[in-house]
């Protein structure tokens, strides 16, 4: 699930703390917004198999 509330992509340089908005660019400066989830799992995450399948036992 996607989230929609998006920071600014530029903050670390154009402002002193994150800007968020709903918009897809940041309404101070103007540059691109990006999603400020993280991830919710690392697709190359070496282990994922297997701790899903323990997962899946232990039902």
């Amino acid at each position: 699930m996607k989230s929609d509330i998006r920071v600014c992509s530029a903050w670390r340089g154009a402002h002193d703390r994150p800007v968020y908005t709903l918009s897809a660019s940041c309404p101070e400066c103007g540059a691109d917004a990006e999603n400020s989830a993280p991830a919710p799992f690392d697709p190359n995450d070496p282990h994922g198999e297997y701790r899903r399948s323990l997962k899946r036992r232990n039902r």
